[in-house]
């Protein structure tokens, strides 16, 4: 199988027309349908229900087209990050996050690390939910992580950041949003958003307001799907500072508890490079110097 069969595959699935499929591809038809026969040949089944000049996938061919446009999406990207990283650098560290706001100062270390070592690339990587395991495998060079998440895993450095503490958010129209802190005593009688992945700090917070009695619930999938419904005046919630893209459509008013947010970022006790602990230096100077921000 070739790059050129598999586009020729993912083009025939898109337009379901021989011709057209042939056409859009700069190829006749007949070096167009060969193509496709042989790599149908290759990997053992049908593809393509022929019907004329038309054709409808398989369900074997839905699955393998679909797995196709996935790969060549990757490949595409691979292409393009190679043509980047040799045009100008000799190395690059990876950083892997779940979201981009959780380091709202990673572009203002780009700039400085970048300007310190001009040969070095760093590739931000979001992967929510599974980023651990990415950078247990190896495919990334540094992981942001709570610190709880650490806890019992070898192999690894583990690189004080920062504390972020817990916000509630509210629609900037909300009566809430006028005040300097919220105590529990203030939601009395609200909605709260919870649910969707939330950290052990969160849950634990969470857990005792509902117990009080006096806050109704609203279970809430993932973090955007929470702030939707925040935006359409269903409920209020609480989030971790980091979460916070400073965007101004929301308000964030800090919450009055104890609980917070230990942030640290992972890297791997094999990886001495000089450069890595220069970037890692430089973040956390950026927020060391963030006294006054809101984390």
């Amino acid at each position: 199988m070739n790059t050129k069969q598999i586009d020729y595959c993912i083009e025939l699935a898109r337009t379901q027309n021989f011709s057209r499929g042939a056409e859009n591809m700069f190829v006749s038809q007949p070096t167009f349908s060969y193509q496709i026969r042989l790599l149908e040949e290759e990997v053992g089944f049908t593809i393509f229900e022929r019907n004329g000049k038309g054709a409808s996938l398989t369900p074997a061919g839905q699955q393998f087209v679909s797995y196709l446009a996935n790969m060549r999406e990757e490949m595409k990207h691979a292409i393009e990050q190679g043509q980047n990283f040799s045009a100008k650098y000799n190395d690059n560290i990876s950083i892997i996050m779940s979201v981009r706001q959780a380091l709202y100062f990673l572009p203002e270390a780009i700039r400085i690390f970048e300007k310190k070592q001009p040969g070095v690339q760093i590739t931000p990587m979001f992967n929510y939910g599974h980023g651990l395991e990415v950078f247990l495998k190896n495919d990334a060079d540094i992981f942001l992580a709570l610190s709880e998440q650490t806890k019992h895993i070898p192999g690894i450095n583990v690189h004080k950041l920062f504390d972020s503490r817990i916000y509630l958010i509210a629609d900037k129209n909300d009566p809430l949003a006028a005040k300097n802190t919220i105590t529990e005593e203030d939601i009395y009688g609200r909605t709260l958003m919870v649910g969707g992945g939330s950290p052990e700090a969160l849950r634990a917070v969470q857990q005792r307001l509902i117990s009080s009695g006096k806050i109704n619930y609203f279970n809430s999938p993932d973090h955007d799907s929470t702030l939707t419904n925040v935006a359409a005046g269903k409920g209020i919630c609480l989030a971790p500072g980091f979460l916070n893209d400073h965007s101004g459509q929301f308000a964030w008013i800090p919450f009055e508890c104890e609980e917070c947010f230990h942030l640290v970022l992972c890297t791997h006790k094999t990886d001495n490079r000089k450069s890595l602990d220069i970037f890692i230096k430089t973040l956390q100077k950026l927020y060391t110097d963030a006294v006054a921000f809101p984390l």
